[in-house]
């Protein structure tokens, strides 16, 4: 017998952690996975942010913890790794979703701002997952990874919006997240990453506010941008029984933009 459809997408029991929760795309994100049932633990660098962030969780009657931490930092991640288990017990389900981006010229670009990009966008991806794969996925084989990458890592961005360190790391998450998801799909472990488009965000409110929300809404052929629901659904796929058989792939969030550029 097949399961039911509501089953598929229920979440009761698991855990998550999720990267980068305290506003905008993981917020929205960890909103998602704990209104489906799972107990949520968000992260970021500041402690005011994610407690407003838990606390707007838990007026939802979702069960909620936090932890500040600065995820650009290995010493962090595996402080976070580490309260994670002893709060949640396991982690079943990790959103990836920390990120920085700077814009400049690439014939300008400080080496400064390359590296907190850098280190933020991809290298934090590789040591969290890292972490919590050696000390709860594997051992415990199974596990849902999933990665925030970004339009801007399918193709290149063209003149007008300057950001060589973003597009490039959002590029590596687009690699990473199939090269882990073929290396550790033998532990029952789903690696996946969605690439939103245009979503108004502090992250994107300079490209916005040079570039216009109509204007930019305007090049996706649904003609609108992203608003807070339309990452859930997505989100819930890859996190849940649901989604169990799929593995390495990125699923592009973006009113259709990444259909009608090339490179998409």
């Amino acid at each position: 017998m097949s399961t039911p459809v509501h089953k598929l997408f229920d979440l009761s029991g698991r855990t998550a952690l999720v990267t980068g929760g305290s506003r905008g795309l993981g917020l929205q994100i960890a909103e998602a996975l704990g209104e489906a049932g799972a107990k949520i633990l968000l992260t970021s660098r500041k402690a005011a942010d994610l407690e407003e962030a838990a606390a707007a969780l838990q007026a939802k009657g979702i069960d909620t913890r936090w932890v500040a931490a600065d995820a650009s930092q290995p010493a962090e991640i595996a402080k976070v790794v580490d309260e994670a288990l002893q709060r949640l017990g396991h982690i079943d389900i990790l959103v990836n979703n920390a990120g920085a981006t700077w814009g400049a010229p690439a014939e300008d670009y400080p080496l400064e701002a390359w590296d907190k990009v850098m280190n933020l966008n991809i290298r934090s991806i590789f040591l969290m997952s890292q972490a919590v794969g050696k000390c709860s996925m594997i051992p415990r084989r199974q596990g849902r990874i999933i990665n925030i990458a970004s339009i801007a890592g399918l193709a290149g961005s063209g003149s007008g919006i300057e950001f060589i360190a973003y597009g490039t790391s959002k590029g590596a998450v687009v690699n990473f997240t199939r090269t882990l998801a073929g290396e550790w799909g033998e532990h029952g472990i789903t690696v996946n990453a969605l690439a939103p488009g245009f979503f108004p965000s502090k992250m994107t409110k300079g490209v916005l506010e040079t570039h216009g929300a109509d204007t930019l809404a305007a090049h996706a052929p649904l003609r609108r941008l992203g608003d807070d629901d339309d990452l859930k659904g997505a989100a819930l796929l890859f996190a849940s029984p649901a989604g169990k058989h799929i593995t390495g792939q990125i699923l592009a969030v973006d009113g259709g933009v990444s259909a009608v550029i090339s490179g998409g």
